[in-house]
């Protein structure tokens, strides 16, 4: 039974807005300039998805923290019970560092979990004499040289430190020692460890008891980074599982894989499992390779005529076409380059069915590479853009201070848009591998997705290309230019655009494409030179166009009948009577 005391109560945290999506970006034109001054979302019901993603949802934790809270729980627990510190520890353990319950069971039945965990309400004395029997090497030593548990079970010194020092070396299962003796089940604490083992044992055991304290908690989890020592506590009940620790490194909680928002944890484990499984292998192989006749060892034939000779020892010689053996073939079959049993075989469809097991396993293969290629790349260009963040942050931008005359904390729209661009390759990497999940028979989801996806993806190139290049132009410069105003504008308003794409699509697969109907007859995207429009069947049972975006540049003006028109500014277009671009909040002139 969990409680307050558990751990520190989540109400005590201060609502830290900083999450990705909550879309307060303050990234206003500091010249005047109105073209990228935008406003709030209008209300589209998703006002409790996004209040959950402005909550922090976690604390993370260093080391301090933790032997901080660890001391405070001791503390408490050992006033209450009027225990000591080593007691306390050895119940706080046993019952994973729960506060309230090792209140709970203490008092409902004190001498039960006293005989559970090992304490002896009276301790024993060694019994007395001047040399004693060691239970172990059952040598005579003097009496100041044994020592014991709570249970009085003499032990010399070295049979001691090699019965903890195993222990320990054994793992954190040491933290649970008991008595020596084989009948007795008293609990050896960490007075004795400290007074006994070994400085090396002693930092180990210290070591294992401060990371019981996360790991035998059902509240923290150590982050899972390489060589990164904070400990995350997180609130349950909180909109999203993404957490993002102090070492840069994001995760996600319930699973503990690199955050993936928005694809659910059960498809992001099916996809790592398809990625490491040999299952590609083999629909690689029967679509491409056949097997010899003979040994029935797998051929890949990629140029050359249809005469193979399988490898020694098999050397069989036969025909690639109908795998019949190559003896039996020559001028009169239809020579190197064709088979004329096989031609015919095949119009009595006596190769149907490997035919078309052959040809599902290259569509299988085609599409999952497909996929896997956009997947593998946006990761390779987020590991980019974060050695292009982190250099920016560390010299870059002291540099472009220099040339431009322009104070650092002027130059937070760069870090802002390269952050940006880094949190929507990840978003958008694992977008692919929702896709490849995607059924196939839904054709208005599976339209409506790629729609969403095509539009935050080119929104984020184009904040990418103006990032990359076109910023360079200004750490080239010999003398502050004149329009790097102009380019801080234009940077900053892409950066609100793509994050107003992105969240698009991350609400609209968070809760599974709803907004579209399955059939066709509810959902219709129609694709033309000038425009992409996707209609979707909202919960009130009308239809509402949720997405045109124009292709041609100019101003604005009506399309469509004059139902639309088109933004200035990102080339949305947008359903009237609304005088305001829904995409990036661009007043409509």
């Amino acid at each position: 039974m969990d409680s307050e005391e558990d751990m520190h109560d989540a109400n005590d945290l201060e609502s830290l807005d900083d999450d990705f999506y909550s879309g307060e970006t303050g990234m206003g034109s500091d010249d005047g300039d109105g073209d990228y001054d935008f406003v709030d979302n209008e209300s589209d019901g998703s006002e409790d998805i996004i209040s959950n993603r402005q909550q922090q949802s976690y604390i993370i934790l260093s080391e301090a923290d933790i032997k901080h809270r660890q001391e405070e729980d001791i503390n408490r627990v050992s006033a209450v019970l009027s225990l000591s510190r080593v007691g306390v520890c050895i119940l706080l353990r046993y019952y994973n560092w729960s506060v309230s319950r090792v209140h709970d069971e203490w008092f409902a039945d004190e001498e039960n979990v006293r005989k559970v965990v090992g304490l002896l309400e009276k301790p024993t004395e060694m019994p007395n004499g001047r040399e004693l029997c060691c239970g172990i090497c059952f040598e005579n030593y003097p009496r100041d040289m044994m020592s014991s548990a709570a249970c009085g079970h003499p032990f010399c010194g070295a049979c001691w430190r090699g019965y903890i020092g195993t222990s320990i070396s054994d793992g954190p299962g040491s933290l649970s020692l008991r008595c020596p003796d084989p009948s007795c089940g008293a609990a050896v604490g960490q007075d004795m460890i400290n007074s006994l083992a070994s400085d090396e044992d002693k930092e180990k055991y210290s070591r294992y008891l401060l990371r019981s304290y996360i790991e035998d908690n059902r509240k923290t989890k150590w982050c899972p980074a390489p060589g990164c020592d904070f400990a995350v506590e997180f609130i349950m009940g909180s909109g999203s599982y993404d957490v993002s620790c102090n070492c840069s490194y994001a995760f996600c909680w319930n699973c503990t894989e690199e955050a993936h928002r928005p694809v659910d944890c059960s498809t992001v484990s099916k996809w790592i499992l398809k990625n490491s499984a040999e299952s590609e292998n083999m629909n690689w192989i029967l679509a491409n390779s056949k097997p010899c006749p003979k040994c029935k060892r797998p051929i890949e034939k990629n140029q050359g005529c249809m005469h193979i000779t399988c490898t020694p020892p098999c050397k069989f010689e036969f025909c690639w076409l109908c795998l019949g053996a190559w003896s039996d073939h020559g001028e009169r079959t239809g020579g190197f380059y064709a088979c004329n049993r096989y031609e015919a075989a095949k119009q009595e469809g006596a190769y149907d069915e490997s035919e078309r097991r052959r040809e599902m396993a290259k569509n299988s293969l085609e599409r999952y590479t497909h996929y896997y290629e956009r997947w593998a790349t946006n990761q390779s260009s987020r590991q980019k853009a974060l050695a292009d963040l982190h250099s920016m942050k560390i010299e870059k931008l002291e540099k472009l201070s220099d040339k431009q005359s322009q104070p650092e904390s002027q130059l937070k729209f760069v870090t802002e848009a390269w952050s940006q661009i880094v949190e929507c390759r990840r978003v958008l990497k694992w977008t692919y591998a929702y896709g490849y999940y995607l059924p196939e028979h839904e054709h208005a989801k599976r339209q409506f997705f790629e729609y969403l996806q095509g539009e935050a993806e080119s929104g984020l190139e184009r904040l990418h290309q103006c990032a990359e290049k076109e910023l360079q132009s200004y750490f080239d410069s010999e003398s502050p230019s004149k329009d790097f105003n102009d380019f801080r504008t234009k940077l900053a308003g892409l950066t609100s655009v793509t994050r107003n794409y992105f969240e698009n699509l991350v609400r609209a697969l968070e809760t599974g494409l709803k907004d579209v109907e399955s059939g066709d007859n509810h959902a219709t995207c129609s694709k033309s030179s000038s425009s992409k429009t996707i209609s979707a069947k909202v919960k009130g049972g009308k239809s509402k166009v949720v997405g045109i975006v124009s292709r041609s540049v100019g101003p604005s003006r009506s399309s469509d009948g004059g139902n639309v028109w088109s933004c200035d500014r990102c080339t949305y277009a947008n359903t009237k009577p609304s005088n305001t671009c829904q995409m990036c909040h661009q007043h409509r002139t």
